[in-house]
């Protein structure tokens, strides 16, 4: 008889290590056959050669422990969803707004490009570096920096004195205080959002012709361009 019950732990097996797509069936019919033959082992069972109690009581619980289990996913599944879903609904309200975000790469189109620089402190030299979207040096400008959040704005116009062509540009700071130590400058861009896309994990907000993650932006506007 203790034959029977150890079969049955292939079963379990087999059902936790399958996908979970198909496992509320499989576990549902695998759980309703242990229960079937355990009642009739239990019924035919050799009174001088009992059923192991420790084995089947193991099954059951491992079958508890699964069926749980599958439960629980469920469960996380829908919260999920339901989490993309307000997050979806939240991005879509910020078509049109203007917001800041995260990131020293930004866009230069109708003759500017805008980035908001945050420097840790009073910088009395910062050299600012832009670079094309290949990394080549564009432009260079060197100015001091107050403290605080501030917008710092280029017009598109190389070392050469020629007009950088419109696409993605790249700001590298490096900064000294009057003491003549580094200050470190926290680099974010700023526009109106034209689009958002929820297609993945986490929506994407389309700002000019960059992308940026919902969880990048840290500050909210009215409508309206910068």
């Amino acid at each position: 008889m203790t034959a029977g019950i150890s079969s049955l732990t292939s079963l379990s097996t087999a059902s936790t290590g399958a996908k979970t797509g198909s496992d509320a069936s499989t576990i549902a019919g695998n759980f309703n056959q242990f229960l079937t033959l355990l009642t009739t082992q239990l019924q035919n069972q050799n009174p001088l050669d009992p059923l192991d109690t420790n084995q089947f009581t193991q099954q059951l619980v491992q079958f508890a422990s699964v069926e749980q289990q599958l439960k629980t996913n469920d469960q996380l599944g829908s919260l999920i969803t339901a989490s993309k879903a307000s997050a979806a609904a939240t991005a879509s309200g910020l078509i049109g707004k203007t917001v800041t975000a995260d990131g020293a790469t930004t866009s230069l189109a109708d003759g500017a490009a805008t980035w908001t620089l945050n420097p840790a402190r009073a910088a009395a030299k910062a050299v600012m570096t832009i670079t094309d979207a290949k990394g080549n040096v564009v432009a260079t400008q060197t100015k001091a920096l107050p403290a605080g959040s501030q917008s710092f704005t280029w017009d598109g116009r190389a070392s050469t004195g020629q007009l950088a062509a419109e696409g993605k540009y790249t700001l590298k700071i490096q900064a000294l205080d009057a003491t003549g130590s580094s200050v470190a400058v926290d680099t974010k861009i700023s526009g109106a959002i034209a689009s958002v896309d929820v297609t993945g994990a986490e929506p994407v907000l389309t700002i000019g012709d960059r992308t940026v993650a919902l969880s990048s932006v840290e500050a909210i506007g009215g409508t309206g361009g910068n």
